[in-house]
């Protein structure tokens, strides 16, 4: 048979045959000195390919990242606002760009008003005006008392009985051109171009709880007797207002040409154009992003006035949007407001941060929390990649996994018990379900039919696999729990004796949890010793996971050295300096390990108690 090939030149064309004998394929190539070149003969295929390695931690690292971006853009796709304005105007042309109503360099006056009102009118009543601010500059970043542009006003305010009495107050911020007023009714001197206005409530409503807590014993409780009084009428969730003295005024810096419709979110938020001219207005915006939840306090009928200082100061586009990024809490809607709250309290200590921390150290803090993330990760990998692999228990506690099970479900209910936050719970929930699974791959788990449950649900039954049961450890590892039980329990008894002579609870059920909390996070490392028995029973620690170790064991360092620089609970910083210490000791009674057989399965993870704590 022939075969044929066609070279092109450009515009010019080669053609090349041969024969070809049936039965034999040739790839047809042609070399640089014009012979024809044939495809090598495809090598035979062997009938077991060799293993593939497995992947480097930079490897894993680099999925993961793929990963959270497919997810973010899955959830961009989602999250996407509404479709965008028709572009065009009422007779077909394209909007034009608008021109901000205030031009750079325009004379300005300030008017504030303080009022209960939402919507403010009484531009007569001398008592509800706060500072009148005249000859202003849009733009001026020089004037003022610093010479920043800034100017501040500091009063007491006489507040009525309804705000004494958890009612709102708010405040109106006018800017006018010079030479005209706010009030409409002053037609000589009201322009609606000339006036931008812009009001806010100030007081900020918080929820107080109160938790009735008491000595089982005695019945006593020394919580405040008016507290107690205010839990009986209002419940254990109280709104309450609350007050901070400082807010600033800024005026945004902006005359970039603005379509409507066009403006990205959440800055269409805060850009308001006027209905017949088709310009904007210039930006007014109530800064009190440094103003921290610690300094609030609740408004009562024992305040007569309250202090209120107001700065005014221009503001630059780009820390505009920045501040404008950080107050939009839109996204979280559906996780209500309490989130709200704990985000508030959360990013409290972020800008303690930023404020008192030396720069030095703060950097040096985010990148070793950078770190800390990424081990905690690669140990969290390797210990489920362990535990899916796993196929000999020899060396291993299985009483430990149980134990941690038991660890996990208290943690759990305790959290539950205390209201801590929702994304706590989700973490410590998941956790738990991972100490479930665990337990399938440590013992042979099924469903047994014929017992079943008051007769309708079937039984589930537990019998130990034949690796742990054949080898050595179980009796090791049975005889190390029962060594341990001669300490634990009676640590238990005396901390549950001190919990309840001296500490107050809000009944029997929260007693229990908080008592085997406080005493799992102040002596949960002793639940590390059947494991080190074993070890030296063994004479061997062959079969115990080095990478995780040594991933868990940097991130304990991490922990003991944040521990004093980290503002966090006393109990939690003992947790911490408790897990450093029993991680060191058990690395300690590594170091003549025997060498690894190289015929057994490599370990991949072995569960450390989830007591500890991240920076």
């Amino acid at each position: 048979m022939l075969a044929e090939k066609v070279l092109e030149f450009g515009t010019y064309s080669v053609s090349i045959r041969w024969k070809q004998p049936a039965g034999k394929e040739y790839g047809g190539q042609v070399t640089s000195n014009g012979s024809i070149g044939r495809d090598p003969p495809a090598e035979t295929q062997p009938q077991n390919p060799p293993a593939q390695p497995a992947p480097n931690a930079w490897q894993v690292i680099k999925g993961v990242l793929f990963r959270i971006f497919i997810i973010w853009a899955i959830s961009s796709w989602f999250r996407r606002g509404p479709a965008p304005q028709d572009q065009t105007g009422p007779g077909g042309a394209p909007r034009v760009a608008s021109r901000n109503l205030f031009p750079k360099d325009t004379l300005m006056n300030l008017h504030v008003y303080i009022s209960e009102h939402e919507h403010f009118t009484d531009f007569n009543a001398t008592s509800a005006l706060f500072w009148e601010q005249h000859d202003l500059v849009y733009g001026d970043w020089t004037s003022g008392e610093n010479s920043d542009g800034c100017y501040e006003h500091f009063a007491e305010l006489d507040i009525p009985q309804s705000v004494q009495q958890n009612g709102s107050i708010y405040i109106h911020v006018y800017f006018t051109k010079s030479g005209f007023h706010p009030d409409p009714r002053q037609k000589a001197l009201y322009r609606r171009l000339a006036t931008v206005h812009m009001s806010r409530m100030i007081n900020k409503y918080k929820r107080r709880r109160f938790q009735k807590t008491k000595n089982l014993l005695t019945g006593e409780t020394e919580a405040d007797p008016e507290m107690i009084k205010r839990a009986e009428d209002y419940g254990p969730v109280e709104v309450i207002s609350h007050w901070h003295p400082n807010i600033t005024i800024n005026i945004v810096d902006d005359h970039t040409p603005w379509v409507k419709g066009s403006v990205p979110p959440p800055l269409d938020q805060y850009v308001k154009f006027d209905a017949v001219s088709g310009d904007y207005y210039p930006i007014i915006y109530f800064n009190d992003y440094w103003n921290l939840q610690k300094d609030y306090y609740p408004i009562n009928e024992s305040l007569a006035s309250l202090p209120l200082r107001v700065s005014f100061c221009p503001l630059s586009l780009w820390r505009w949007q920045l501040y404008a990024a950080q107050s939009t809490k839109s996204p979280w809607n559906f996780l209500g407001d309490e989130l709200y709250e704990q985000s508030d309290e959360e990013q409290d200590s972020v800008k303690v941060a930023l404020l008192e921390t030396n720069p030095y150290l703060l950097a040096l803090t985010i990148i070793v929390s950078i770190v800390h993330s990424v081990f905690e990760f690669l140990a969290f990998k390797n210990d489920i990649q362990f535990w899916n692999s796993r196929q000999s228990l020899e060396g291993l506690s299985v009483r430990s996994v149980f134990f941690g099970v038991f660890q996990s479900f208290v943690v759990l209910l305790y959290i539950l018990d205390n209201e801590t936050n929702f994304v706590v719970q989700v973490s410590v929930f998941i956790g738990v379900l991972i100490d479930l699974w665990k337990i399938t791959k440590v013992m042979d788990v099924r469903l047994d039919r014929e017992h079943r449950v008051a007769g309708i649900f079937p039984r589930l039954s537990f019998k130990d696999k034949s690796t742990y049961i054949e080898s050595s450890t179980k009796v090791y590892d049975d005889m190390a729990f029962r060594y341990l039980s001669w300490i634990l329990f009676p640590l238990l008894g005396c901390y549950a004796v001190y919990s309840l002579l001296y500490l107050e609870h809000k009944g029997w059920y929260s007693w229990v949890l908080s008592m085997l909390y406080g005493f799992l996070l102040t002596f949960g490392f002793i639940t590390m010793t059947p494991q080190l028995f074993i070890n030296y029973k063994l004479k061997s620690v062959a079969h115990l996971p080095w990478r995780m170790l040594t991933y868990k064991a940097l991130n304990t360092f991490i922990d003991d050295l944040f521990a004093f620089v980290i503002k966090m609970p006393v109990m939690y910083r003992i947790g911490c300096l408790r897990d450093g210490e029993a991680w060191r000791a058990g690395r300690g009674s590594h170091r003549n390990r025997a060498p690894r057989q190289s015929s057994g399965p490599r370990s991949e993870g072995v569960p450390r108690p989830q007591m500890g704590c991240s920076v």
